[in-house]
């Protein structure tokens, strides 16, 4: 189903809901969606990444099918989530081919392990890939100099925060048209509050309906892991970078650096994590679920662990004839995960914090004392 049927759609049912309003208090999108009395190609989008699949709607609906209404929408709010992603991504080429199931991760990773071998292989010294690595300052640069590990990865990180930067600003532009608005503080502040604390998977205090039809509070739970492990390896590598590239300290860092303990808990973190939502996908209901978004959500998870699973290898072995062996791995799992981020479901938190953005800031009260309507 193309994106003018899938708004058609959406908008059949969000116009039940609205008439119904039994879910009003289940989450942001309903209260949003009260806001509403029509639904153009903007509200259905905006709708669509304010909603975090809790389900809770799902469960809760009369006229789910088989009824003749067939509201769905967990399934079809998802399934506009994923049209988002493939209209805001550029180019549209690799936006279609990085951004899909386990295949863009396979084909990805092989590319990625390929190009760091060969360029271990072009400027690491002769004989280093399969050798033990004496510990000492600069041990890792003998297998690839600093510069040709930095640069390629500084130009990926460069280009993934360009097109998802450029993905926000037409997202925002389409949504709610003034971008003036982006620089809201109090809405940014509440709607960071909002990301960090999950509130949408817990809004309700039952939490989400993973796997099944009883609430349940494991989703959030592996949620905080993934999302705060990633920020916690995020420290570590600027730390890293920091104490490299303005103290002049080499690695490898000792196990009680802040670099590696950061990194260490980070990655021990989004590895359980990105397990545990592994197995809640696997044994979730399929009903409310949209079959691409899915591929997506597996794509993300598998290519994260990867990263975070290579990664604590890379660290266990650093004294080991392996380590070479293990560094191309992992820096090729890194490209295939930068490769896809602004493609996959990596990027749904950007979408879903400029949601909850606007979010706040229409629902502010009117000085009338009614709420705010949308613009």
């Amino acid at each position: 189903m193309g994106l003018p049927d899938l708004l058609k759609d959406a908008e059949r049912q969000l116009t039940i809901c609205n008439s119904c309003r039994y879910c009003e208090s289940y989450c942001a999108v309903f209260p949003a969606l009260e806001l509403r009395t029509e639904f153009a190609k903007k509200d259905v989008i905006h709708l669509a990444n304010l909603c975090h699949d809790c389900r809770g709607c799902y469960f809760a609906c009369m006229y789910t099918p088989p009824h003749e209404f067939a509201v769905n929408i967990p399934a079809v709010l998802a399934a506009v989530r994923v049209e988002t992603y493939r209209e805001y991504g550029w180019p549209r080429v690799m936006s279609r081919f990085l951004g899909g199931g386990i295949r863009s991760v396979l084909v990805t990773s092989i590319v990625g392990v390929g190009a760091a071998l060969g360029a271990v292989v072009a400027f690491g010294e002769p004989g280093q890939l399969l050798l033990a690595q004496p510990p000492g300052p600069g041990s890792f640069f003998r297998i690839l100099p600093y510069a040709a590990m930095a640069v390629p990865f500084l130009v990926l990180s460069a280009f993934v925060i360009a097109v998802m930067f450029g993905g926000l600003v037409a997202y925002w532009r389409d949504t709610r048209g003034r971008l003036g608005d982006l620089m809201d503080g109090a809405a940014l502040a509440g709607a960071a509050a909002d990301a960090f604390g999950l509130r949408y998977l817990n809004d309700t205090g039952d939490g989400c309906f993973y796997p099944g039809e009883e609430p349940a509070h494991q989703r959030r739970f592996h949620h905080h892991l993934v999302f705060y492990g990633f920020l916690a390896d995020l420290a570590s590598t600027t730390i890293a970078a920091y104490l490299h590239n303005v103290l002049d300290v080499h690695p490898p860092y000792p196990l009680w650096s802040v670099p590696v303990v950061l990194g260490t808990a980070g990655g021990v973190a989004q590895i359980i994590g990105t397990v545990g939502l592994l197995r809640l996908k696997w044994r979730s209901d399929e009903r409310p679920a949209h079959a691409k978004m899915v591929a997506k959500d597996y794509a993300f998870l598998a290519s994260l662990n990867l990263v975070s699973v290579t990664g604590m290898l890379t660290l266990m072995l650093r004294e080991t004839p392996l380590l070479g062996s293990i560094l191309v791995v992992h820096l090729g799992t890194l490209v295939a995960f930068f490769l896809t981020m602004p493609y996959g479901k990596f990027v749904h938190f950007v979408y879903r914090y400029a949601a909850l953005v606007q979010n706040r800031i229409e629902s502010r009260p009117a000085p009338t004392g009614e709420p705010a309507r949308p613009a």
